[in-house]
């Protein structure tokens, strides 16, 4: 695995997990020291303060996460498949990227709320639910409607998740 700077793995766990994460659990999940993880946040802090940014870094009960700003949610709505909520098309971003996934390494990456999105998904016919062969977990992969809603191709979910399977 390359070397990845602490504020940048900091940053990528609050957009994956989508809801706020305390400094010791960050720490655990980087293996690093809390004064580290708080210099991180403050580096996000400054990098989301600048007015042209579209997120922002919220604390909730001294635990953080990161935030489409609230003046833009309007805009944004108008943008999302109404059917959606924000953490479903998290959750369905995620499972888009690997392409196949077991639901079990989506609830470690997304929390136990994603059991939630994953029944709303299958609902909504974005995602498809197969049992493993071998195993007591659930394959997660994208349905039909999915590439026809969003436009987007197998190739290009490949290209971007780096994930071939």
């Amino acid at each position: 695995m390359p070397d990845i700077e602490l504020v940048t793995q900091v940053e990528a766990i609050l957009y994956l997990k989508g809801r706020p994460i305390s400094k010791k659990i960050l720490s655990e999940i980087t293996n690093t020291d809390i004064n580290s993880i708080i210099k991180a946040l403050n580096e996000l802090k400054d990098k989301y303060s600048n007015s042209k940014s579209a997120i922002e870094l919220h604390e909730v009960n001294n635990s953080f996460c990161l935030e489409l700003k609230p003046i833009l949610n309007e805009f944004v709505e108008e943008l999302l498949p109404s059917e959606l909520k924000t953490s479903e098309l998290r959750t369905l971003a995620t499972i888009a990227i690997k392409k196949k996934i077991l639901q079990s390494e989506l609830i470690l990456l997304r929390g136990s709320g994603a059991y939630d999105h994953i029944k709303e998904l299958i609902n909504k016919k974005f995602i498809i639910k197969r049992k493993q062969k071998d195993g007591r977990s659930y394959w997660l992969s994208l349905s039909e409607k999915f590439f026809q809603t969003f436009a987007v191709s197998n190739e290009y979910l490949s290209q971007i998740g780096g994930n071939k399977k």
